[in-house]
């Protein structure tokens, strides 16, 4: 595996990767000699609780060293833009960053969120692609303006534990939020779940639709009741939406998920990738109750890196 960015980089079947993070979690230290003289070097620029704390334990679960940058803090400002003229408050340009990121590290991990500016410069990843073509090195993205597929490998390895059955009706609901928040958690949810063979509805109000890359094989409605029935997960995240590009709309509180929308989905188990508004999002009663997976979520996080991983460090010459 020569880098993570999307499903595709899965290279085989979905339920292949999906085994090898329940594998680490049944046994974590299972390759503790693996990465051991090997580094991997962790860029953030946007905050980050989980995605950082998790890739660093299964780091060290496989025996590397773990370096953790945070963009404006611990490093220059950078620059991204080609020919760029830097007469101004940027001090570093990506290509010098990463080529000396390539020589300090073995693997590189990236984190970057959309702009919500400009929906052809985020739906580009210029970000991503710059530091895997100036570093020369593996990379595996921490979340990038499109995707977050390290979060998605871990929810589908949740829903795996928990599958009753084997077709399952898996629903991604959008839900309230205060501000504008990337689509890159939802397109990527819906672009594993798809992959992973799941039948999957997507409910949101109208023109809060996804890119139609990501949604291609799910079923779109705009009721959410209706959308519920007979789920056995359901994904909550607010996005903002693709055209017009970052707009949030201000009049669907009715959206914020509740036991009571639940009626017809009395199976049904709660996920959602935190950070979360409480009662904005979802209410305290299903993050707090028996049908919440989030922590679960959470702690499949570290085995997700750790099989990602641990395939970069089989690559490694």
């Amino acid at each position: 595996m020569q880098q993570f960015f999307s499903v595709a980089d899965a290279a085989g079947p979905t339920a292949a990767l999906i085994a090898e993070v329940l594998a680490c979690r049944q046994n974590p230290k299972k390759d503790q000699l693996l990465g051991l003289g090997k580094t991997l070097g962790l860029l953030f620029l946007n905050p980050s609780l989980r995605t950082r704390a998790s890739t660093e334990l299964a780091a060290r679960n496989l025996g590397m060293d773990v370096h953790v940058l945070n963009g404006g803090a611990d490093t220059w400002a950078m620059e991204f833009a080609q020919g760029a003229i830097m007469n101004n408050t940027r001090v570093e340009h990506i290509k010098d960053a990463a080529g000396v990121l390539g020589r300090y590290y073995d693997i590189l991990g990236l984190r970057s969120f959309a702009s919500l500016q400009n929906r052809e410069a985020d739906y580009g990843e210029p970000v991503l692609d710059a530091l895997k073509r100036y570093s020369g090195k593996q990379l595996v993205s921490l979340e990038s303006a499109t995707r977050h597929p390290l979060q998605s490998l871990a929810d589908m390895a949740t829903i795996q534990s928990h599958a009753t059955k084997p077709a399952l009706k898996v629903v991604l609901a959008w839900a309230p939020h205060i501000k504008p928040l990337p689509q890159a958690v939802a397109n990527s949810f819906a672009e594993w779940s798809l992959a992973a063979g799941h039948s999957l509805t997507i409910a949101h109000p109208p023109g809060m639709e996804l890119a139609p890359q990501f949604t291609q094989g799910a079923t779109l409605n705009h009721n959410l009741e209706e959308a519920l029935q007979g789920a056995d997960f359901v994904y909550v995240k607010n996005w903002s939406a693709y055209e017009p590009y970052g707009h949030v709309p201000t009049n669907y509180q009715n959206w914020m998920l509740t036991e009571q929308h639940l009626a017809s989905a009395p199976a049904a188990r709660i996920m959602h990738c935190l950070p979360v508004r409480r009662n904005v999002e979802l209410s305290d009663e299903l993050l707090d109750g028996p049908r919440s997976l989030v922590l679960e979520q959470a702690e499949n996080r570290i085995y997700a890196a750790q099989a990602v991983l641990r395939r970069m460090l089989l690559h490694i010459v």
